[in-house]
This record gives structure tokens, sequence and C-alpha cells, in this order.
């Protein structure tokens, strides 16, 4: 932050430097101070995942295996090799984490590039891995006759103490026909690129994630600028994109899922603060006697 050169105070924040950007797990809003906890930190530490993730962490090791075996037991003969190879094999699930976060990234680019009216850069049409995808992602804009409202875009609740950043916002006269609503209603989207199209990719979190945005009551425009958040229907829709085609699945984000989401806050609250200091380190005996008196 520049300083003036006439009383040494801090400039005020502008444009889109007024937006809040997430750092270490929360957002800070530069005009007021104010500080939001980042929605998908709170539901990493406030929400059981059970097995899942080391389910698909083990899936993704043991496939990586199977597919690069010989090499793995040419490895296994010579020692420096062997240790390299183990811990390329440990980092599997890891580097496909990355690669699925390049598609999201991706989608959104693309997204953002239909709601400016910009082309898609030319870097990504390029890229062979990401060609199904997006040409899924234009299949369902085409057959869905969608039309997005706004892209992500941060948004946060004061009163609640969190914020995040939702996928987008958009309308659609067929979804909006599916519940007997205005063709100009808005729903809450988002993307996952996770599973099988025959699997399950989409998971329950994302209700929750939806319902948090949705209650937010604050959005930060593009220009930093602030508005109400705007209204969005109760079921918001995730596109579960796949390189073999895509699905459209509605998720519930009601204000029933939003209280679940309030208490996995507190959760959340308990498993980063109180938990680390409710438990104290192991007494020692009194060394004397009159210590052991008192």
């Amino acid at each position: 932050m520049t300083k003036t050169a006439q009383t040494g105070a801090s400039a005020p924040v502008s444009g889109p430097d007024r937006i809040p950007k997430p750092s270490q797990g929360w957002y800070r809003d530069k005009v007021t101070g104010q500080k939001y906890r980042r929605v998908t930190t709170i539901l990493e530490q406030g929400c059981a995942k059970g097995d899942v993730l080391t389910i698909w962490a083990g899936n993704i090791t043991a496939e990586t295996a199977m597919a690069h075996l010989p090499q793995l037991v040419a490895a296994s003969r010579v020692p420096e090799r062997r240790e390299e190879m183990t811990a390329w094999l440990k980092r599997a699930h890891l580097r496909k984490k990355d690669e699925r976060a390049d598609v999201g990234k991706a989608v959104h680019r693309v997204i953002e590039a239909k709601i400016l009216g910009q082309p898609v850069p030319e870097e990504l049409l390029a890229n062979p891995e990401l060609v199904p995808f997006l040409e899924h992602f234009h299949r369902f804009v085409e057959e869905w006759q969608v039309e997005f409202e706004a892209s992500e875009m941060v948004v946060g609740s004061a009163q609640a103490g969190y914020a995040g950043t939702l996928d987008y916002l958009l309308r659609s006269p067929l979804l909006a026909r599916k519940y007997e609503l205005p063709e100009s209603q808005l729903f809450m989207g988002d993307t996952k690129t996770g599973g099988e199209l025959d699997v399950k990719g989409v998971y329950p979190e994302a209700a929750l994630q939806m319902a948090a945005y949705r209650n937010a009551q604050v959005a930060w425009l593009r220009d930093g600028s602030r508005v109400p958040m705007p209204p969005t229907y109760s079921t918001g829709i995730v596109l579960h994109l796949r390189p073999e085609g895509y699905r459209v699945i509605p998720v519930f984000c009601g204000d029933d899922v939003f209280r679940a989401f309030l208490t996995i806050q507190a959760n959340a609250e308990w498993s980063s603060g109180l938990s680390k200091k409710v438990i104290q380190p192991a007494l020692a005996l009194p060394t004397t006697s009159e210590e052991r008196a008192v």
C-alpha cells in the first residue's frame, strides 16, 4: 500500500484491490479490516471426511503402480532408484489432485471469457487434456441454454464471519421450467471434475459450500464495489464434468443445509482453536514432602 507524500497516511484502496483475497485460510476486507474465515477451510477443518479421501488416495496409488509396473520392478533392483520411485509413487494422489485443479481453473477461465465476451485463451484450446472437458462444457451451455451472471465472485457474511469465492451464478430457462420457476430465476452453480460419470463424483460438502455462499450478505463486483448478495434458488446446480461427458446434478442448499454449515463452522473453530489448548502437560510428582502435603 502506498503512502501519501503530504500526510504519510496509507492511500485508500480502490478498484479491484478492494476485493478481499484468500490468504492462509482467511479473507481480509482491505477497506474495513474485517477478517472472514474461508469457507473451504471451514469445511476442511470442521467436516468429517470419513475414509473417502483415504480410499481415493489408495486407489490412485494402486492404479499408478499398475500402470507403471515395469518401471517399478526395474527400479526395485537399484537402491537409489527404489527410493526415488517410492517417493514418486507416494505423491501420485497429489499429482492427480493438481491435475483436477488445473481443469477446474481452465473451466473458470472459459466461463470468465464468455461473461466478458472475450475469446477463449488459445493455450486452453491447444491443451489436448483439456479439450474433452471444454467440449462437454460448451455442450452443457448450449443444451441447457445457460447464461452466466457472475463467475469467481467473492461473497461474504460479516454476521457469521466467513467468505468464499463462488464458482458462478447462472440462468437457464430449462432449469427454471423443471422447478416451475420464472425463466429469470438465478441459480448457484459449481463444477466438479472428480470420479467417473457412472461413479459418485459429487459429495454433500458441495451443498454446504453452496448454502454458505447463498446466505452471504455481500458480494464484491469486478470493479471492487460491494453489492448485496443476489438471491438464488434453494437448489443449486453442480456440473459434473468428465472427459467422457457431463451430468447436471441438483444440490439442495436451503436453510436446513445452512444451519448444518454453521454447526460445522463451530466444529472448525473447536478443531483449529480450543482443541489445541485443552490437553495440558503431564503432571510431575512433588519433589519435597512439604509440597506433597500441600
